[in-house]
């Protein structure tokens, strides 16, 4: 789900995608269950977040474990 805001919620960033995970409890009191900045799920507002429908291929890349875009670089020692 895409942020829209943040009041009160300092682990949340506008503008930003975030995973949600399933719990309807949550959804019939008004709340989305949210993988924040912290890397941890907590309940915030649903009204702070609209759905956004992904392409596929973005969404099994953002399924899968992060890895590194470029591989370490070795930095060249001057001598002389």
């Amino acid at each position: 789900m895409l942020c829209l805001r943040n009041e009160g919620a300092d682990d949340l960033e506008p503008r930003k995608v975030y995973q949600v995970l399933p719990d309807a409890a949550a959804v019939r009191e008004g709340l989305a269950r949210v993988i924040d900045e912290s890397g941890e799920d907590y309940l915030y507002p649903a009204e702070y977040f609209v759905r956004v429908k992904l392409p596929v291929a973005v969404s099994r890349r953002l399924a899968s474990p992060p890895t590194s875009a470029h591989p370490p670089t070795r930095r060249a020692v001057m001598r002389g």
